[in-house]
């Protein structure tokens, strides 16, 4: 179970969905601006310029059954200008970043800090004492002696 959830938790931040999700809302937000523009604007200027006036503007009858043409002409220009916008403000930067990153240009991982680093050590060195000691009985405190040899402290035999 938990590597099922494990596996979901990498998909999700794998960037695939994130990057989908973001270009659905914004091709849904940007829609809503194009499709306002051009039926605003662009719909009554195709009726004016095709010589039509009033209701009938951008219209043609054939056996009194009226075609709309403006609005086939405004919704093709809603399309192009929506899937333009989309590709190069999202698909296109995206593409790149992926290129960047298969070519291995993206900036490496940071190191680890200088008291992560610290920490390993005293890790491994009690790892070490744990597993030499292993068969015969520690003597004192394991970690105080562990402590004492990575920061170089040796204790005077006593006399």
């Amino acid at each position: 179970m938990k590597k099922m959830f494990q596996g979901f938790k990498d998909f999700i931040m794998r960037g695939n969905v994130v990057d989908l999700a973001v270009g659905v809302v914004i091709g849904a937000a940007f829609t809503a601006v194009v499709t306002t523009l051009t039926e605003g604007f662009l719909k009554p200027l195709i009726q004016v310029i095709s010589g039509g006036s009033g209701v009938e503007a951008g219209t043609f009858k054939i056996n009194k059954v009226p075609f709309d043409y403006a609005s086939f002409i405004n919704a093709v220009i809603t399309f192009l200008l929506t899937a333009a916008v989309l590709y190069f403000l999202v698909v296109y930067p995206l593409n790149v970043l992926a290129e960047r990153r298969r070519r291995g240009e993206e900036p490496p991982p940071k190191s680890p800090s200088e008291e992560v680093k610290l920490l390993t050590e005293i890790r491994d060195a009690l790892v070490a004492q744990a597993q030499a000691g292993h068969g015969a009985q520690p003597q004192g405190n394991v970690y105080g002696s562990a402590v004492d040899d990575i920061l170089q402290r040796r204790q005077e035999p006593p006399r």
